[in-house]
């Protein structure tokens, strides 16, 4: 299945010749590199996750938004950029359009990471972990548009699945609601980012790249006109324990309540701290998932190209 990329869009020439030819392209986004981790390890990790991409037979497509034009594969000095600016603005998909007509740099979310690989043509998406449903969402309301752009943009999001600090039960439900289809790579249990489980259970699961390139060109091919949330556990060797990561995530979240921290700002103070709290621990498990999920997305993405 082949889509011409939107004309807004700007495309590095490796991208553009793959998705012309077919050849597997895996989308990755700009806000982990600039909200996720501390600098140097983000840029570092986004060129090794690059270069897992391309050692797995793929193009790398890291998307943000550079001067007012979404693009779709970066340079190394705009890795760098991205890692080293703090002042990069957090975009999601809401904010494309004012980045877009005041000319700035933006790091893409999950959500506009999504949403703009769709325009260029690319299926295969890999993160770290998803947005979701906070805690005390019954109150605040506050629920990731990364669960709203997976009701509605046909990409499969290759994650170690919702972000530990999140309400995952209620984050599954609300996919459930949306119609979204959530599936265990290797697993009967949904991931928790750090932990390889969560005590809850994922509502299918499969096994190889090639079932889950089958289970993209089912969906897509019947224009469902939703994304598929591939949960792909953190090896187990590099896993935090939940006792471990729980005590951290609660001392966090009451530091965040304190500060008054809100919105879209809450994520990346919740992740930086949990780094400090946890003594570094957090960042090496983070790494670690985020190459897992490179290797296996790209895996997927091979098939999927393959099955075309």
């Amino acid at each position: 299945m082949t889509t011409t990329p939107h004309p807004m869009l700007s495309l590095a020439p490796e991208v553009r010749e793959a998705l012309a030819a077919g050849r597997p392209v895996v989308a990755l986004e700009s806000t982990i590199i600039s909200h996720g981790m501390p600098y140097p390890a983000n840029v570092a990790m986004a060129r090794e996750v690059e270069q897992i991409v391309r050692d797995g037979g793929a193009v790398p497509a890291t998307i943000a938004v550079i001067a007012g034009r979404p693009t779709v594969g970066l340079s190394d000095d705009e890795l760098e950029m991205f890692g080293a600016d703090g002042g990069i603005r957090k975009v999601s998909v809401r904010d494309i359009p004012h980045v877009l007509a005041t000319g700035v740099h933006g790091a893409t979310t999950v959500a506009s990471t999504m949403r703009i690989a769709a325009l260029a043509g690319i299926r295969t998406f890999v993160t770290g972990g998803l947005g979701g449903v906070h805690q005390g969402a019954e109150t605040s309301m506050d629920v990731s548009a990364d669960l709203t752009e997976l009701s509605r943009t046909e990409v499969a999001v290759i994650s170690a699945g919702v972000k530990s600090i999140l309400d995952i039960g209620r984050t599954l439900e609300v996919l459930e609601t949306l119609g979204v289809p959530v599936v265990g790579f290797g697993t009967d249990e949904f991931p928790s980012f750090f932990s390889r489980t969560s005590g809850l259970p994922v509502p299918m699961r499969v096994d190889t790249p090639e079932q889950v390139a089958e289970l993209m060109h089912a969906s897509f091919g019947l224009g469902l006109g939703v994304g598929i949330s591939i949960a792909n556990p953190v090896p187990a060797e590099h896993e935090m324990s939940h006792e471990d990561i729980d005590d951290v995530i609660a001392r966090a979240l009451a530091e965040c309540a304190e500060q008054g921290v809100t919105g879209k700002d809450i994520t990346p103070f919740l992740l930086g701290r949990l780094v400090e709290l946890s003594d570094g621990r957090s960042l090496e498990t983070n790494l670690a998932l985020v190459r897992h999920n490179a290797r296996v997305g790209t895996a997927i993405a091979v098939a999927y190209a393959a099955t075309a």
